[in-house]
Protein backbone atom coordinates (compact mmCIF):
# COMPACT_ATOMS: atom_id res chain seq x y z
CA UNK A 1 0.00 0.00 0.00
CA UNK A 2 1.32 3.84 -1.16
CA UNK A 3 2.38 5.56 1.95
CA UNK A 4 0.14 9.45 1.85
CA UNK A 5 2.13 12.31 1.46
CA UNK A 6 0.53 13.92 4.57
CA UNK A 7 1.78 10.74 6.39
CA UNK A 8 5.33 10.41 4.98
CA UNK A 9 6.71 14.00 4.30
CA UNK A 10 9.39 14.30 1.88
CA UNK A 11 11.69 17.39 0.81
CA UNK A 12 11.85 18.43 -2.51
CA UNK A 13 15.12 16.69 -3.44
CA UNK A 14 13.28 13.17 -1.87
CA UNK A 15 15.19 13.50 1.88
CA UNK A 16 13.13 12.67 4.94
CA UNK A 17 11.59 16.17 6.12
CA UNK A 18 12.78 16.87 9.52
CA UNK A 19 16.41 15.21 9.16
CA UNK A 20 17.00 16.12 5.63
CA UNK A 21 19.12 12.68 4.80
CA UNK A 22 18.44 10.45 2.09
CA UNK A 23 18.95 6.55 2.77
CA UNK A 24 22.61 6.53 1.69
CA UNK A 25 23.58 9.25 3.86
CA UNK A 26 23.05 6.97 7.33
CA UNK A 27 25.14 3.52 8.35
CA UNK A 28 23.91 0.72 10.07
CA UNK A 29 24.76 2.14 13.41
CA UNK A 30 23.66 5.57 14.45
CA UNK A 31 25.01 7.00 17.98
CA UNK A 32 22.25 10.19 19.20
CA UNK A 33 23.18 12.81 21.10
CA UNK A 34 20.69 15.22 22.74
CA UNK A 35 22.71 18.67 21.86
CA UNK A 36 23.71 19.73 18.12
CA UNK A 37 27.02 20.87 19.46
CA UNK A 38 28.04 17.46 21.05
CA UNK A 39 27.84 15.62 17.19
CA UNK A 40 31.37 16.66 16.57
CA UNK A 41 32.91 16.12 20.07
CA UNK A 42 32.14 12.65 18.71
CA UNK A 43 33.11 13.02 15.13
CA UNK A 44 36.37 14.74 15.63
CA UNK A 45 37.88 11.30 16.90
CA UNK A 46 36.64 9.91 13.35
CA UNK A 47 38.85 9.20 10.71
CA UNK A 48 37.14 10.74 7.85
CA UNK A 49 33.73 12.35 7.67
CA UNK A 50 31.81 12.05 4.32
CA UNK A 51 28.61 13.43 4.81
CA UNK A 52 27.29 16.50 7.33
CA UNK A 53 23.85 17.81 7.70
CA UNK A 54 21.56 20.14 9.91
CA UNK A 55 18.24 21.33 10.07
CA UNK A 56 16.81 22.58 12.79
CA UNK A 57 18.11 21.24 16.03
CA UNK A 58 18.72 17.94 14.28
CA UNK A 59 22.27 17.85 12.89
CA UNK A 60 23.93 14.79 11.05
CA UNK A 61 27.75 13.49 10.70
CA UNK A 62 28.49 10.14 8.76
CA UNK A 63 32.35 9.05 8.89
CA UNK A 64 34.24 6.26 9.60
CA UNK A 65 35.91 5.17 13.55
CA UNK A 66 38.87 2.63 13.14
CA UNK A 67 37.28 0.83 9.95
CA UNK A 68 33.64 1.04 10.79
CA UNK A 69 30.63 3.72 9.51
CA UNK A 70 28.96 5.25 12.36
CA UNK A 71 26.28 8.15 12.09
CA UNK A 72 26.08 10.38 14.52
CA UNK A 73 22.37 12.74 15.33
CA UNK A 74 21.43 15.48 17.29
CA UNK A 75 17.76 14.48 18.29
CA UNK A 76 17.07 17.57 20.69
CA UNK A 77 15.74 17.20 24.14
CA UNK A 78 12.59 15.07 24.81
CA UNK A 79 10.29 11.77 23.26
CA UNK A 80 8.95 14.34 21.12
CA UNK A 81 11.89 14.61 19.12
CA UNK A 82 12.66 11.20 19.55
CA UNK A 83 8.83 10.02 17.67
CA UNK A 84 10.32 12.17 14.74
CA UNK A 85 14.21 10.84 14.34
CA UNK A 86 12.96 7.30 15.03
CA UNK A 87 10.50 7.17 12.69
CA UNK A 88 12.24 9.15 9.77
CA UNK A 89 15.39 6.80 10.61
CA UNK A 90 13.33 3.52 9.95
CA UNK A 91 11.55 5.53 6.77
CA UNK A 92 14.96 5.44 5.02
CA UNK A 93 16.05 1.76 5.21
CA UNK A 94 12.50 0.31 5.42
CA UNK A 95 10.85 2.36 3.08
CA UNK A 96 11.15 3.06 -0.72
CA UNK A 97 10.57 6.63 -0.26
CA UNK A 98 10.09 6.72 -3.99
CA UNK A 99 7.40 4.26 -4.34
CA UNK A 100 5.87 4.93 -0.94
CA UNK A 101 5.94 1.69 0.15
CA UNK A 102 7.34 -0.81 2.41
CA UNK A 103 10.25 -2.73 2.15
CA UNK A 104 9.85 -6.49 1.85
CA UNK A 105 12.97 -7.21 3.46
CA UNK A 106 13.45 -5.66 6.58
CA UNK A 107 17.01 -3.30 7.79
CA UNK A 108 17.44 -3.53 11.56
CA UNK A 109 19.86 -0.52 13.08
CA UNK A 110 22.10 -0.30 15.79
CA UNK A 111 20.78 3.01 18.05
CA UNK A 112 22.96 3.53 20.90
CA UNK A 113 22.14 7.26 22.78
CA UNK A 114 25.41 8.62 24.51
CA UNK A 115 23.83 11.21 26.82
CA UNK A 116 24.35 13.08 30.59
CA UNK A 117 22.26 12.61 33.26
CA UNK A 118 20.88 12.88 36.80
CA UNK A 119 21.78 10.04 39.27
CA UNK A 120 18.87 9.15 41.69
CA UNK A 121 20.90 6.23 43.99
CA UNK A 122 24.17 7.64 46.27
CA UNK A 123 25.86 4.67 45.20
CA UNK A 124 26.03 6.18 41.39
CA UNK A 125 28.62 8.85 42.03
CA UNK A 126 28.74 11.61 39.57
CA UNK A 127 31.44 11.25 37.00
CA UNK A 128 30.30 7.53 36.61
CA UNK A 129 28.68 5.78 33.57
CA UNK A 130 24.92 4.53 33.67
CA UNK A 131 23.50 1.57 31.19
CA UNK A 132 19.96 1.46 30.69
CA UNK A 133 19.46 -2.03 31.14
CA UNK A 134 15.34 -0.74 31.23
CA UNK A 135 13.74 2.39 30.23
CA UNK A 136 11.02 3.50 32.19
CA UNK A 137 8.77 5.96 29.97
CA UNK A 138 7.06 8.56 32.41
CA UNK A 139 5.69 10.47 29.22
CA UNK A 140 3.07 8.29 27.40
CA UNK A 141 4.72 8.37 24.23
CA UNK A 142 4.11 5.14 23.60
CA UNK A 143 0.53 4.77 24.21
CA UNK A 144 -0.03 6.11 21.15
CA UNK A 145 1.44 3.13 19.06
CA UNK A 146 -0.49 -0.71 19.35
CA UNK A 147 2.13 -2.00 21.41
CA UNK A 148 0.62 -5.48 22.04
CA UNK A 149 3.02 -7.52 24.07
CA UNK A 150 5.91 -5.30 24.28
CA UNK A 151 5.75 -4.26 28.05
CA UNK A 152 7.11 -5.63 30.99
CA UNK A 153 3.33 -5.25 32.12
CA UNK A 154 4.76 -7.11 35.83
CA UNK A 155 7.47 -4.39 36.88
CA UNK A 156 5.12 -1.75 35.30
CA UNK A 157 2.59 -2.59 38.47
CA UNK A 158 4.97 -3.17 41.42
CA UNK A 159 6.16 0.30 40.27
CA UNK A 160 2.65 1.79 40.24
CA UNK A 161 1.36 0.43 43.40
CA UNK A 162 5.13 1.19 45.48
CA UNK A 163 4.10 4.90 43.67
CA UNK A 164 0.87 5.58 44.09
CA UNK A 165 0.87 6.56 40.57
CA UNK A 166 -1.78 9.29 40.06
CA UNK A 167 -4.22 8.05 37.37
CA UNK A 168 -4.31 11.79 36.24
CA UNK A 169 -0.88 11.17 34.50
CA UNK A 170 0.37 8.54 31.80
CA UNK A 171 0.64 4.94 33.00
CA UNK A 172 4.02 4.51 33.58
CA UNK A 173 5.49 1.74 30.42
CA UNK A 174 8.79 -0.10 30.97
CA UNK A 175 10.83 -1.37 27.61
CA UNK A 176 13.82 -3.80 27.99
CA UNK A 177 16.98 -2.06 26.18
CA UNK A 178 19.25 -4.62 23.59
CA UNK A 179 20.78 -7.41 25.24
CA UNK A 180 23.07 -7.65 22.34
CA UNK A 181 24.27 -4.29 22.44
CA UNK A 182 24.31 -4.54 26.56
CA UNK A 183 26.71 -7.10 26.05
CA UNK A 184 28.91 -4.88 23.46
CA UNK A 185 28.93 -2.12 25.85
CA UNK A 186 29.42 -3.60 29.33
CA UNK A 187 31.87 -2.85 31.64
CA UNK A 188 33.62 -3.32 34.98
CA UNK A 189 32.78 -0.06 36.05
CA UNK A 190 29.34 0.85 34.12
CA UNK A 191 26.22 0.90 36.72
CA UNK A 192 22.71 -0.77 35.26
CA UNK A 193 19.59 -0.27 36.21
CA UNK A 194 16.04 1.62 34.46
CA UNK A 195 16.30 4.87 33.39
CA UNK A 196 13.87 6.68 33.94
CA UNK A 197 12.32 9.78 31.28
CA UNK A 198 10.53 11.98 32.25
CA UNK A 199 8.36 14.55 29.86
CA UNK A 200 9.52 17.57 31.14
CA UNK A 201 12.68 18.90 32.81
CA UNK A 202 11.31 20.84 35.77
CA UNK A 203 7.72 19.66 37.35
CA UNK A 204 8.38 16.00 35.62
CA UNK A 205 11.37 15.75 37.25
CA UNK A 206 10.47 16.63 40.39
CA UNK A 207 12.47 20.20 40.37
CA UNK A 208 10.21 23.36 42.32
CA UNK A 209 10.74 27.10 41.16
CA UNK A 210 7.37 28.82 41.56
CA UNK A 211 4.79 25.63 41.24
CA UNK A 212 3.86 23.34 43.31
CA UNK A 213 4.48 19.64 42.20
CA UNK A 214 1.44 16.99 42.37
CA UNK A 215 3.38 14.90 44.43
CA UNK A 216 6.00 16.48 46.17
CA UNK A 217 7.31 12.70 47.22
CA UNK A 218 7.33 11.35 44.21
CA UNK A 219 10.93 11.58 43.87
CA UNK A 220 11.60 9.65 46.88
CA UNK A 221 9.83 6.74 46.05
CA UNK A 222 10.91 6.61 42.53
CA UNK A 223 14.18 6.76 44.41
CA UNK A 224 13.12 3.81 46.25
CA UNK A 225 11.46 1.47 44.00
CA UNK A 226 13.43 -1.88 44.06
CA UNK A 227 12.68 -4.88 41.44
CA UNK A 228 14.58 -8.02 42.32
CA UNK A 229 17.32 -6.05 43.23
CA UNK A 230 17.16 -3.27 39.75
CA UNK A 231 16.59 0.17 40.86
CA UNK A 232 15.94 3.36 39.07
CA UNK A 233 19.44 4.77 38.42
CA UNK A 234 19.09 7.64 36.61
CA UNK A 235 16.63 10.21 35.25
CA UNK A 236 15.98 12.01 31.90
CA UNK A 237 14.18 12.80 28.68
CA UNK A 238 14.81 9.98 25.57
CA UNK A 239 15.54 6.53 26.88
CA UNK A 240 12.52 4.81 26.87
CA UNK A 241 10.85 6.38 23.58
CA UNK A 242 14.27 5.27 21.84
CA UNK A 243 13.70 1.96 23.74
CA UNK A 244 10.09 1.53 22.51
CA UNK A 245 10.13 2.94 18.79
CA UNK A 246 13.50 0.90 18.34
CA UNK A 247 11.44 -2.11 19.60
CA UNK A 248 8.25 -1.57 17.61
CA UNK A 249 10.27 -1.02 14.58
CA UNK A 250 12.72 -4.02 15.00
CA UNK A 251 15.95 -1.93 15.74
CA UNK A 252 18.43 -2.42 18.87
CA UNK A 253 18.43 0.12 20.99
CA UNK A 254 20.48 0.97 23.72
CA UNK A 255 21.56 4.22 26.35
CA UNK A 256 24.88 5.07 28.16
CA UNK A 257 24.30 7.57 30.35
CA UNK A 258 27.53 10.32 31.80
CA UNK A 259 26.37 10.84 35.24
CA UNK A 260 26.91 14.57 35.72
CA UNK A 261 24.66 15.15 38.70
CA UNK A 262 23.72 13.16 42.33
CA UNK A 263 19.88 14.30 42.71
CA UNK A 264 20.07 12.08 45.96
CA UNK A 265 23.37 14.08 47.76
CA UNK A 266 23.33 17.06 45.83
CA UNK A 267 26.67 16.98 43.91
CA UNK A 268 27.28 17.56 40.56
CA UNK A 269 30.04 17.09 38.44
CA UNK A 270 33.75 19.57 38.64
CA UNK A 271 33.83 18.46 34.80
CA UNK A 272 31.45 17.33 33.51
CA UNK A 273 32.93 17.99 30.02
CA UNK A 274 35.66 15.27 30.99
CA UNK A 275 32.85 12.49 31.92
CA UNK A 276 31.08 12.99 28.57
CA UNK A 277 34.50 12.82 26.65
CA UNK A 278 35.91 9.99 28.63
CA UNK A 279 32.30 8.07 27.48
CA UNK A 280 32.45 9.01 23.44
CA UNK A 281 35.78 7.32 23.30
CA UNK A 282 34.54 4.30 25.75
CA UNK A 283 31.18 3.96 23.61
CA UNK A 284 33.27 4.11 20.33
CA UNK A 285 36.01 1.59 21.18
CA UNK A 286 33.30 -0.74 22.10
CA UNK A 287 31.27 -0.24 19.21
CA UNK A 288 34.62 -1.37 17.33
CA UNK A 289 36.21 -4.24 19.38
Amino acid sequence: MKIAESELILNPDGSVYHLNLLPEHIADTVIFVGDQNRVEKITKHFDAIEFTTQKREFKTQTGVYKGKRLTVISTGIGPDNIDIVINELDALVNINLKTRTVKKEHTALKIIRIGTSGSLQKDIPVDSFVMGKYGLGLDGLLHSYETKYLFETDIENAFINHTNWSNKKARPYIIKGSEQLAKQLAGNDVFEGFTATAPGFYGPQGRVLRLALQDPKLNSKIDSFNYNGLKVSNLEMETSAIYGLSSLLGHQALSMNAIIANRANGTFSKDPYAVVERLITYTLNKLVS
